[in-house]
């Protein structure tokens, strides 16, 4: 098991640590592989009501995928089938995952790094950093899943151009074409992240996952309620969270969601 990711735990928010400054937190095969196993296990705890992610200082959030394990596990179409596999099996997980996430980029966010970025719910990136794929560096082609996410948030065109000239942008070119949500200068980001996080958590996390449980099944093309997602909506009625929520309500003060 790699040190290089960890969790830090403030109340009901977790952050994920990217451990790894002097490789940029460029992602071993190991560490996709532990982000996998870290996913589940905050899945089931349920002191945890939202995920941050972000790099361990202000070097980088990602410089991506470690290209330098490329000759050793990537080499032929059998070895990258492998481990293709294994690495977006750990993104779906993080773009899946049950609570609101948000990616707290700092400097870089490229290749797989804006890959987890894009995964997250939201993204919050200091003023200055630079985001790209730069997969047609190294005559690569990004897997269709990333690219279905990316062209969700930026469209097919912008997508392209991201792509085909795996160019660096800024944070507020990012902003522009809607792929970073907030940007915040170096010394006050972190702050306006936690700020926004505590918001969330400060709801009914029986609503809000439930919410990202129905836009997700947007996302996936369901037009009408399926029977899942029904009986989700039926469930919340009779939540603890419903019943505080009505009964602070009527007391007219701040409800205390569990």
């Amino acid at each position: 098991m790699t040190n290089q990711l960890h969790i830090e735990r403030n109340g009901p928010i977790a952050t994920l640590v990217f451990n790894r400054a002097e490789k940029k937190n460029s992602f071993s095969l190991a560490m996709f592989k532990q982000l996998g196993q870290i996913l589940e296990e905050l899945e089931k705890d349920t002191s945890i009501k939202l995920l941050i992610l972000k790099g361990v200082d202000e070097t980088s959030f990602s410089s991506g995928a470690d290209i330098t394990e490329f000759l050793e596990n990537r080499f032929s179409a059998e070895k990258a089938k492998a481990y293709n596999d294994l690495t977006l099996e750990s993104v779906e997980k993080l773009y899946r995952f049950p609570k609101p996430t948000i990616a707290l980029i700092k400097t870089l966010a490229i290749g797989g790094g804006l890959e987890l970025a894009n995964s997250c719910d939201f993204r919050f990136a200091s003023a200055g950093s630079k985001l790209g794929i730069t997969a047609a560096n190294i005559g690569i082609i990004y897997n269709l899943t990333s690219t279905k996410r990316l062209v969700n948030l930026i469209g097919p065109s912008k997508a392209k151009e991201l792509l085909y000239t795996a160019k660096l942008i800024s944070a507020k070119e990012g902003q522009e074409i809607g792929l970073i949500d907030y940007v915040f200068p170096m010394e006050e980001v972190e702050e306006e992240c936690l700020i926004f996080a505590n918001k969330i958590v400060s709801k009914s996390s029986t609503a809000n996952n439930g919410i990202k449980q129905v836009i997700q099944s947007i996302l996936d093309g369901e037009n009408e309620e399926t029977l899942e997602i029904e009986q989700l909506i039926l469930d919340s009625f009779s939540s603890k969270d419903y019943t505080e929520g009505i009964q602070a309500f009527l007391e007219k003060r701040k409800p205390n969601f569990t």
